[in-house]
């Protein structure tokens, strides 16, 4: 009995590798209310047009109805996938395909700053130019990079802290101010 024990205490502390264990995982999704109440409102107000309208121009009706519950499941879908891993930061955003990765040497310079989404990237989803380009769903807290050919990366994070000292952690170098 004994044995069994030694043998079953020895199995639940054993520890994974570093490379497999992110430093750090953060998922956002699009919950902010007035998004919600506005695609809200568009659907029942196209389900509503559809109702009135009984049999005249049914098909453009039903296809615009199916359209903004389309839009209504898609923003439910949809999510931003932030990981920081031993070789660098990746960077999914579920529902528009988008997957990047940074690795640490790409990056000349990073810290976690507060932003202001509407004012320098014209809102939330993925915003900006490619050299000056931001990953974001809601707030205005990130993690700014600087990489070495001079492009700006701005990660929204609700964790921003954590996100900069997990960079920092996995690529031994220190956050910068912002």
């Amino acid at each position: 009995m004994l044995r069994l024990f030694n043998r079953l205490s020895a199995t639940a502390t054993v520890t994974p590798r570093k490379e497999d264990v992110p430093f750090f995982l953060e998922v956002q999704k699009f919950r902010q209310g007035w998004i919600w109440a506005l695609l809200i409102f568009v659907a029942l107000s196209q389900v509503g047009v559809v109702a009135a309208l009984g049999g005249k121009l049914v098909a453009v009706s039903v296809g615009s109805s199916i359209i903004a519950i389309g839009m209504l499941v898609w923003f439910y879908w949809m999510k931003l996938v932030v990981e920081v891993d031993a070789s660098g930061i990746i960077i999914r955003f579920r529902g528009l395909f988008t997957n990047r990765r940074i690795t640490f040497d790409q990056i000349a310079a990073f810290g976690a700053r507060t932003y202001r989404p509407i004012l320098e990237y014209g809102g939330w989803g993925i915003r900006g130019f490619s050299s000056n380009r931001a990953y974001n769903v809601s707030g205005n807290r990130g993690v700014q990079l600087v990489l070495d050919n001079g492009d700006r990366v701005l990660i929204g994070s609700q964790r921003a802290d954590d996100l900069a000292r997990a960079i920092s952690e996995a690529s031994n170098r220190e956050a910068s101010n912002f």
